[in-house]
């Protein structure tokens, strides 16, 4: 058993190896430098996206449920044609009566128009019909004026809501509530100012101009057989997957599909994306990590030859060892050491690296990348890798080292 005060004279001998000779153990130590940064930064990278989709799924919250219309797969569309399978006003009413788990439902359908008002004019905005249910399932609240009603939407009045951008681009006053503005040539009332959304996700942008009309007008300003999609908030996260099977329950029963045929219909919860999402970014991870770790490789075959050189270039100070008594074990150890703690200098420099790259990524505008860092694991992982390197690459000259004949050894010029 070797002497604990060994293993720290092996290691300062290591260190004092590394800096007699800086140049060839900084080109040695290059492609673990190289394999642990890129390692980090891709790493940091992927936590950083990670962090803001899960954020951008967490704000539309966990209560969030979607429905949308959906041909069953392979099958014709003569047999499932797109005036069955598309979402009707009345099914979503039968959801909001009959389904005790929802809070509130809302249809959402979009239609391209031109806007004018006095002194701007956009060309094919999307004009977006809700219910009043709307804001609620879209935590999305008024900042000035009124959001609608159910008479405005019963009566179909020629009323609209619009955002922060639409008030910029239209160039109307801060204030807008009780100004008109032109939507396809209809006279609207703009009754309300909506919350501007922070979100980037779904086609939805902080920056981007939203008007909303009640969902009666947009309806009658389309064909008969329109695209319109659901949106629906639960009472509770943990009535999910109840709410889920009454509205799918409610669906079949509105449009009398039998037992044995599939569903025309999807109704998916906010959580399935974040859980798919998870285990996507989970896989990623690991793939960038494996094929970035291929450097690391290289950085050890690196490490194995400079430590054949200096075992090479070091015989004669290890036959002078083992005439004066170090085992195979003590000789094998320390060129270990050596090409661990080789592997562990280049393993500091590619995570201080990897840190500074990191840093560097959350300054980039408008990346997305805000929240971009290394965790701890990472670097303890790239230690723990960088380790393993040394050992695994290091082993061979080690054995070639503990092997040599002393007598030989001394010989040797």
């Amino acid at each position: 058993m070797l002497n604990p005060l060994f293993y720290l004279q092996a290691i300062g001998l290591a260190i004092a190896q590394i800096w007699a000779n800086k140049a060839r153990s900084a080109l040695t130590t290059l492609g673990i430098i190289v394999g642990v940064a890129s390692v980090t930064a891709v790493i940091a990278t992927l936590m950083g996206l990670k962090t803001k989709v899960l954020t951008e799924f967490e704000s539309f919250g966990a209560s969030k449920i979607f429905i949308f219309p959906n041909r069953p797969d392979n099958a014709p569309r003569n047999l499932y044609p797109w005036e069955e399978i598309r979402l009707k006003p009345h099914e979503v009413l039968a959801i909001a009566e009959g389904a005790p788990s929802v809070k509130a439902i809302t249809p959402i359908t979009e239609i391209g128009m031109t806007v004018e008002s006095d002194d701007a004019r956009l060309e094919g905005l999307s004009i977006v019909g809700i219910w009043p249910d709307w804001h609620q399932c879209e935590r999305r609240g008024i900042l000035f004026g009124r959001p609608f009603t159910q008479i405005d939407v019963d009566q179909a009045r020629q009323v609209c809501v619009v955002n922060e951008a639409a008030i910029k681009e239209l160039k109307l006053e801060n204030d807008p509530v009780g100004e008109h503005i032109l939507l396809g040539g209809r006279r609207f009332l703009i009754v309300g100012v909506v919350e501007t959304i922070q979100s980037m996700m779904f086609g939805m942008s902080a920056n981007k101009s939203e008007i909303f009309v009640p969902f009666s007008v947009a309806e009658k300003l389309q064909d008969k057989f329109f695209f319109m999609r659901c949106s629906a908030l639960v009472k509770s996260p943990e009535l999910s997957d109840e709410a889920k099977s009454e509205i799918r329950f409610i669906l079949r029963r509105e449009r009398g599909l039998g037992a044995g045929e599939p569903d025309t219909f999807a109704v998916e919860a906010i959580d399935q994306y974040i859980s798919q999402f998870k285990a996507l970014a989970a896989s990623v991870t690991a793939i960038a990590g494996g094929i970035v770790g291929i450097s690391l490789l290289v950085g050890g075959i690196g490490i194995m030859n400079i430590m054949l050189v200096s075992v090479s270039e070091r015989t004669r100070e290890i036959g002078l060892r083992k005439a004066v008594g170090a085992t195979p074990a003590a000789i094998l150890m320390q060129f270990l050491l050596e090409a661990v703690t080789l592997c562990l200098a280049g393993g500091f420099v590619g995570v201080a690296i990897g840190q500074s790259l990191a840093f560097g990524l959350t300054k980039i505008p408008n990346a997305g990348l805000e929240k971009a860092e290394v965790p701890l694991w990472a670097v303890a992982m790239s230690f723990g890798f960088c380790a393993i390197v040394g050992v695994l690459f290091g082993m061979f000259p080690a054995i070639k080292a503990a092997r040599l004949d002393p007598i030989e050894a001394l010989r040797h010029e």
